[in-house]
């Protein structure tokens, strides 16, 4: 069995496109030719910035024949019938075969078709790959028409057997395939030939050059660690920016540099981020110091004067670089240290979003509701809402504007340098996270404050406009932010009630919406009444015509009527065309659906099924996620356990019987179980069981104990079990058929005060 060697030979491919080309053209190559019926034995893709390269080992050296038989008309029916029939299988008609059927005689037709050499398989394959390969941006050049991610040079396509090297025919473009490559670009550039994988890996690493890149990787970062180690300092860990140059270089060479004593005293995320945007260095620490030294560079080729030269040259554009970080770095600290006023004025012009008006505007409202969540979370008020205000300032800094990744980093040095509370400073860094699924999430109470205003703002502004995500499009990040807020709270355990605060938060958006739309410096007491009324839209126009009548606007020579009108106009266009105030509610009903469907998809890494949380989210209180997760892990460890899983088919058979008795008697069995009329020791001791288990459920929900309501609900399981085992439900005794079915009522009843098992599956 023959294997196969296909290296398609480039201009350099971008590093971040490298990855999902390797996966890109393995798939492309091995489902073409398993779908041409060819089988293999393992396959395995790499690439260099020059190159992408697949094996195929343990190919079969044809296609099988085969046979299909197919089913045509009757053997009687019109002739334009038969002659369509024969057009698609491509016979004639003295090939069929007439065969007896249900319904009389029916034509069958016997297609062979013959295997074919792998060659000519592999050929059609690899054009179909090349010409339409998937990717992400591409380019034409010269006359032809291919499409390529740089200019393709060359094709190595070959089978190798016991026989030896074969080269497989195929020009794409007038690009000819050969058994030829070259190696590095500078250090090795002639073409060599090439007989198996083997022999073209060994070749290529005598030409300077690694194929894999997972090597390449490794070899770097041993490389930089034993640098470093030289040096007493140790590496910053970065494996986006490890693997970032590995798919730059095709030959490793680290080398290490020292940064300029006058750039130490910038803090180590400027050095950092300047390093590593911009030209690709990896830093290094001095651990007695905590400061960034030094970096790692990658050269790739080997110097006489052992990389010196290129050292030389990379020190001094990095200085050209620190230096100006070091410009925006003092330029900031000027305007931090006088306040960050001119900061705060300059965001009123920065617009966030068209119909939730500027960042000034965000910022307000991120700081009223800091300012209600704060004793929620056991912070300060005056500090959470003091934190709100400064912590987007840094947007309107030199050094963001620069970095934006740095946002947030930044806010927390310059809230210093203004003599803020080092808390307040945290939780200008802090407010921002958790932004991916592996963050860490803020732990300090004003932090958290913050930013869970921070993201509920957001949240609430962007569904009261109805830019929801649909799909697997979400342009302003609404499922992250959703999550955010789920690990903050629980993370932090704070007891949240997320209809509240969606309230609370929409409330802010209609207030500063309003005063966009003509109702200026409305005053803390106006406020509150609005707030008091948001959600009853009458209401709120009440409180408006109230506010408009009591303003004094002679001094603008405006009559009150017409103030009055203005005012009202207002109201109605920002009900209209921004809240829908009379739909606030079913708009926080619909978040909070959301945030359920975001809850499950956390929830099932910690192996707690979706179906489980459906049954806890029907319970009330639904909007407090500490309250529901702990319902639901609950839930979850009970119905792992082998009285969990008979325990709940004994709830499902009840709760179904009773559901078919009162549809079929058009009466609803909820009271009036009395053991007086058991007839049988089986249904006695159900109701003892009862009788002892539903006052322990009942309180140990209302302690919020949820193992100790599972525990005690699980004690009916034996009972339960028993009853059906021994008792007929529908009996002939009328009485009796209704005091049972009230028992089973009963059961119900104490599993509703735990949760909605109907919703469980199984």
């Amino acid at each position: 069995m023959p294997d196969l060697l296909i290296e398609l030979f480039s201009e350099e491919i971008p590093a971040r496109m490298q990855g999902r080309a390797r996966e890109d053209l393995k798939k492309l190559v091995t489902d073409g030719l398993v779908e041409a019926g060819l089988t293999y034995a393992s396959a395995g893709a790499f690439s260099t910035p020059r190159r992408l390269t697949l094996t195929v080992e343990g190919l079969s050296a044809e296609s099988p024949t085969t046979r299909e038989e197919r089913k045509g008309p009757r053997t009687d029916a019109p002739e334009a019938a038969l002659e369509g029939f024969l057009r698609s299988t491509g016979l004639t008609k003295d090939q069929l075969e007439a065969r007896d059927d249900k319904k009389g005689q029916v034509w069958f037709a016997t297609i062979t078709k013959a295997g074919r050499p792998a060659a000519e398989i592999v050929t059609e394959v690899l054009e179909a790959t090349i010409r339409n390969f998937p990717w992400p941006k591409s380019m034409r050049w010269g006359a032809g028409s291919l499409r390529w991610v740089r200019p393709l040079h060359s094709i190595l396509c070959i089978l190798t057997d016991e026989a030896g090297a074969q080269t497989v025919p195929l020009t794409v473009e007038g690009i000819a395939s050969g058994d030829s490559t070259r190696g590095h670009r500078f250090m090795a550039p002639d073409a060599f030939t090439v007989t198996s994988f083997d022999d073209y890996a060994a070749k290529l690493r005598r030409a300077k050059v690694m194929l894999d890149s997972a090597e390449r990787e490794a070899a770097i970062w041993q490389e930089a660690q034993n640098l470093a180690f030289a040096r007493g300092w140790e590496i910053v860990e970065d494996k986006g920016l490890l693997t970032e140059v590995a798919g730059l270089v095709e030959w490793p060479v680290p080398l290490m540099g020292a940064i300029e004593d006058r750039f130490l005293t910038l803090p180590p995320e400027v050095l950092q981020t300047s390093m590593k945007e911009h030209q690709k260095f990896f830093s290094a620490r001095n651990p007695k110091t905590g400061r960034i030294e030094g970096f790692v560079t990658v050269a790739n080729i080997e110097t006489p004067d052992n990389g010196e030269t290129i050292l030389h040259g990379n020190q001094k554009v990095l200085a050209a670089r620190l230096s100006d970080a070091a410009f925006f770095w003092d330029l900031d600290l000027r305007e931090a240290k006088s306040g960050m006023a001119d900061w705060a004025e300059g965001l009123k012009s920065v617009t966030f979003q068209s119909k939730l008006g500027s960042q000034a505007d965000r910022i307000a409202r991120i700081a009223a509701l800091a300012r209600e969540i704060a004793p929620l979370v056991g912070a300060n008020p005056d500090q959470a809402e003091e934190a709100a205000k400064i912590a987007k300032l840094d947007l309107r800094s030199a050094m963001v504007g620069e970095f934006p990744e740095l946002q947030g980093t930044m806010g927390r040095y310059y809230a210093l340098e203004a003599g803020k509370d080092a808390a307040v400073a945290d939780a200008a860094r802090d407010h921002y996270s958790p932004l991916g699924p592996s963050d860490d999430v803020p732990s300090a109470p004003i932090s958290v404050a913050v930013a869970l205003a921070d993201k509920l703002d957001t949240l609430t502004g962007f569904w009261a406009i109805d830019e929801k995500p649909t799909g697997s499009k979400d342009p302003f990040a609404l499922r992250r932010a959703a999550l955010g807020v789920i690990r903050l709270v629980l993370g932090s355990g704070v007891r949240v009630n997320l209809l509240q605060q969606f309230k609370l938060s929409t409330g802010q958006h209609v207030l500063k919406a309003l005063e966009r739309f003509g109702i200026d410096a409305l005053s803390q007491e106006e406020r509150q009444r609005l707030l008091a009324a948001f959600g009853d839209s009458e209401q709120t126009m009440k409180v408006l015509r109230e506010i408009s009548a009591s303003r004094d606007t002679t001094s603008e020579a405006i009559d009150a009527t017409e103030a009055i009108s203005a005012l009202l106009d207002a109201a109605s266009d920002v009900n209209t065309r921004f809240i829908g105030l009379t739909k606030v509610g079913v708009s926080e009903a619909d978040l909070l659906s959301f945030f359920h469907d975001r809850l499950k998809v956390f929830l099932k890494d910690q192996g707690i099924r979706h179906d489980i949380i459906d049954a806890v989210i029907a319970m009330p209180g639904n909007d407090d996620l500490v309250l529901l997760v702990n319902r639901a892990t609950a839930l979850s460890d009970v119905l792992k356990t082998e009285n969990g899983t008979n325990l709940l088919q004994g709830l499902k058979r009840a709760a179904n019987i009773l559901a078919q008795a009162e549809e079929k008697d058009g009466v609803e069995y909820s009271f009036g179980a009395d053991p007086k009329f058991a007839e049988t020791d089986q249904e006695r001791a159900l109701f003892a069981a009862l009788a002892t288990a539903e006052p322990a459920i009942k309180a140990a929900v209302k302690a919020e104990d949820f193992p100790a309501a599972m525990s005690a609900i699980a004690a009916l399981r034996a009972p339960i079990d028993a009853f059906f085992d021994a008792v007929q439900i529908n009996t002939d005794h009328q009485i009796v058929r209704r005091n049972r079915l009230n028992l089973l009522s009963q059961i119900r009843a104490a599993g509703a005060l735990i949760a909605d098992f109907s919703k469980i599956e199984g």
